[in-house]
């Protein structure tokens, strides 16, 4: 990964209170995986930056290797790796991702 798409990374993290790089757009997901995620971030009405990551294949491959985690979709929260779909949806299912987000200061819907 070279200099310029690291840095279009960090920028976009943090520049972002929370952000997912994903197949496809927060309005049309391009994969289950992705769609799982943005189904937990919009039933918490958590607002989220999206990157797509299809649109840019340097940014597809690069985001893997700034994370050093191999798969898409990737959560980031204040700064922060949270994880992928498997990560995020367990997060979602025990509370945790809402108490993350009261923790961090995010703006979120608190549902039981």
């Amino acid at each position: 990964m070279n200099d310029h798409v690291s840095e279009s990374i960090q920028s976009t993290i943090d520049s972002n209170d929370v952000v997912l790089f994903m197949k496809g757009s927060k309005e049309m997901p391009q994969c289950g995986f992705s769609n799982a995620v943005v189904n937990a971030l919009s039933y918490l009405d958590v607002k989220f930056e999206d990157v797509d990551v299809l649109q840019n294949e340097e940014i597809r491959e690069g985001i893997k290797v700034f994370s050093d985690w191999p798969t898409i979709p990737q959560l980031y929260v204040k700064g922060e790796f949270i994880g992928g779909c498997d990560i995020v949806k367990e997060m979602f299912e025990t509370g945790e991702l809402s108490q993350l987000f009261t923790e961090k200061e995010i703006a979120h819907t608190k549902k039981d």
